[in-house]
């Protein structure tokens, strides 16, 4: 018999993929976000944050970015980033609970903003959304790290919080699969795919279908149900997994499939029957993925293995697999070699021409940091880099794997997709937070976590 948690679970999904459907309509899709941003700030300022209600809502808002992009369904681009770094800030002022105050990271925040006294762009450039572009993205990370900082957060609490990233994911995935056409009638090649995308960027929509496909599995591992029932989070499983391949988009899906190797070695070295879970993991994960894509690659011709091979349509090795990334990044360095200290301002980098060297829009926040920021953006990615690791190290494996993989998110997708969503910032923060038992405010201890009487329920 099902549970009220179970019903409640699966009416929410099922409600968020009847909504990937209306937002076929604009219209709707505009409402929907107006909606939601709307509940969130009434949710937040009645509660006081009592119930860690920016987190779950910052989740919300995360999940659902890409697909209210892709919708048209905000009225301008930003919108979820500036209402997350909104709801962040809201809840800091208004919470009753004491927190200790992250001074590294206001000190990033002020080095961050030092950058706008260089920022030099060309005549008839706006220069606020120069500004806004570049660094929304670095600030909303910064308001996540000071909100996330060593917060206590029950496991309770996390779960709830990645459920509620995962639905409207099902309303994008809805939307994607009534606007792709026949996949026979596609022509796939060696580039990333928008046909497959709902018509929108494949980079960002892999990006935030990698994380999911990892929330999925990780809730598989510890035995945590999304749906409710295992047989339905496999096949959530499968079809997300099979829809990220489809995007022809390889950074979200290779860094899901990194954070997961991590994830998995880190629970089954930490915990007790190594061996034994080494291999019924691996066979069983190893089973799935091999399935997974030998449908796909079936589905496609045979070229997604192209694409993951850097190859063109017709498997011939291309110069540069990283599709222009290498020329953007090396132009970013001829920026930082004529203006070392403080670069050449933010935006800059895109602007900027010195013998040959042309950048452009940069798919890559470090080197965006480098150019524009100089030596002290290179300070600015030592911060972030150095300071999450005594948090994650100093807690026992089973939260260690998820810290490790949320901090992973956030290096890898900073890598291949720059802070043009808001998910890697709000990841970057939840690497910080003291994951603790349900009902204790202190954090897990090595026996309870090996204990297989210890649940884990949302």
């Amino acid at each position: 018999m099902l549970t009220n948690a179970k019903y409640i679970r699966l009416f929410a999904i099922f409600v968020h993929i009847l909504i990937g459907f209306l937002a076929l309509s604009e219209v709707v899709a505009e409402l929907y976000s107006y909606i939601v941003i709307v509940i969130g700030f009434v949710m937040i300022f009645r509660s006081a944050n009592n119930h860690e209600e920016v987190t779950l809502w910052t989740a919300y808002l995360v999940g659902s970015e890409v697909f209210l992009r892709m919708t048209k369904g905000i009225f301008f681009y930003e919108l979820n980033k500036y209402s997350v770094i909104v709801f962040l800030i809201l809840g800091l002022a208004i919470e009753k609970r004491r927190h200790g105050i992250p001074l590294i990271y206001f000190f990033y925040l002020a080095l961050l903003l030092l950058g706008i006294v260089f920022t030099d762009v060309p005549f008839g450039e706006s220069l606020r959304r120069v500004i806004a572009f570049n660094l929304s993205g670095p600030f909303l990370l910064g308001m996540a790290a000071i909100y996330f900082y060593k917060r206590i957060i029950t496991k309770e609490q996390l779960f709830r919080a990645l459920f509620y990233l995962m639905l409207p994911i099902f309303s994008m995935i809805t939307f994607m699969y009534l606007r792709t056409p026949d996949l026979a009638e596609i022509r796939f090649g060696g580039v990333a795919l928008s046909e497959t995308t709902g018509g929108f960027g494949p980079n960002q929509v892999a990006t935030i279908i990698g994380f999911a496909v990892f929330v999925v599995a990780s809730f598989l591992y510890v035995k945590e149900r999304l749906t409710g029932f295992l047989f339905a989070d496999v096949l959530v499983l499968i079809y997300f997994a099979y829809r990220g391949l489809l995007t022809f988009s390889r950074g979200g899906m290779m860094a899901a499939g990194a954070a997961l190797i991590i994830f998995a070695l880190i629970m089954i070295l930490g915990g007790t029957n190594k061996l034994q879970n080494l291999f019924k993991y691996t066979i069983i994960m190893s089973l799935i993925m091999v399935g997974i894509w030998l449908y796909t690659s079936n589905v496609t011709g045979g070229m997604i293995e192209n694409r993951y091979t850097g190859k063109n349509a017709s498997g011939v090795k291309k110069e540069d697999v990283t599709a222009g990334r290498v020329d953007i990044f090396q132009a970013q360095l001829a920026a930082f070699y004529a203006s070392p200290l403080v670069g050449v301002g933010v935006g800059g980098g895109k602007y900027f021409k010195q013998s040959g060297a042309e950048s452009n829009t940069s798919h890559d926040e470090i080197g965006r940091l480098i150019a524009e920021h100089g030596l002290i953006g290179i300070f600015m990615l030592i911060l972030l880099f150095i300071t999450p690791l005594p948090n994650i190290l100093g807690q026992n494996y089973y939260v260690r794997a998820f810290l490790i993989s949320f901090y992973l998110f956030w290096f890898l997708t900073i890598n291949h997709s720059a802070m043009r969503v808001a998910f890697p910032g709000w990841i970057y923060g939840l690497s910080l937070i003291q994951l603790t038992n349900t009902n204790e405010e202190e954090s897990l201890d090595e026996d309870e976590v090996n204990s297989e009487e210890t649940p884990i329920n949302v």
